[in-house]
């Protein structure tokens, strides 16, 4: 039993926190992929923000700046090793450091630094538009697979729009991030741009995915409901011959 508490801030955050203690395995699932992903996302905000950091200190030395983002990216690798978490989402992590790091080593620009990720973010806004305009929201396609199937949803209008307005969130989020950040990043503000990063990185994917918790949520729930009594209903008439049967047989036998 949770103590009550005078502060209605924490009563709330009490409300909420039960409510998902009772949410069903599809919107647990998708909280835990948000709290994976902003894990991630912090992870790759905090090299980011050393990159910037030591680069501006430096005197705009590049390569020192490119140095501490890997080491700090190094350092996060081993630390969610030693809490075990998955090597995919650690060897992503790190490499997306690597590749940024190489790209501006190379190019010799501290803004390219940044490039990759704006790449990414270009092609997950390209590919959730696209996913929407075809009538294959990413989104029902993403929870379909964590629910078993890739094609069940799109047999319920509901969740058809559901998940079209969720992916609609995700694709402001991307298209967001790239209306930001990519004037920054032609006109080369290095600082600025990592700022943005950091601030439109795991804060801004937490809003995108408590709206898609709000938006999905009631729509499984009654699509759960409305499934039980169908069940419910096909469980009666099943039953229904048989027990009529079973009292005819009684009476001949009487």
């Amino acid at each position: 039993m949770t103590p009550h508490s005078d502060d209605p801030i924490e009563e709330r955050i009490e409300e909420r926190l039960e409510e998902l203690r009772e949410d069903s395995p599809v919107e647990r699932q998708l909280l835990s992929k948000a709290i994976g992903g902003w894990r991630g996302l912090f992870d790759s905000g905090a090299p980011a923000g050393v990159f910037v950091l030591v680069y501006m200190l430096n005197g705009q030395n590049l390569t020192p700046a490119v140095w501490s983002a890997v080491a700090v990216g190094a350092a996060i690798a081993v630390l969610r090793l030693v809490r075990r978490e998955e090597l995919t989402q650690i060897a992503g992590g790190f490499a997306g450091i690597l590749i940024s790091a190489f790209v501006a080593s190379r190019t010799g620009q501290a803004e390219d630094f940044f490039l990759p990720g704006l790449l990414i973010n270009a092609a997950y806004f390209l590919g959730v538009l696209i996913s929407i305009l075809v009538g294959w929201p990413a989104l029902g396609v993403f929870l379909g697979g964590m629910s078993g199937s890739l094609t069940a949803w799109r047999n319920d209008p509901r969740l058809r729009r559901a998940y079209g307005a969720a992916s609609w969130v995700w694709a402001g989020v991307f298209g967001l991030r790239l209306l930001v950040q990519l004037p920054l990043y032609f006109a080369g503000q290095t600082a600025a741009l990592g700022v943005a990063k950091i601030v439109m990185g795991w804060p801004l994917f937490l809003l995108g995915a408590w709206f898609t918790f709000l938006i999905v949520r009631p729509v499984l729930a009654g699509s759960r409901t409305a499934g039980s009594d169908r069940s419910g209903e096909q469980r009666s008439q099943s039953a229904g011959p048989d027990g009529e049967a079973e009292s005819s047989t009684s009476s001949d036998s009487s």
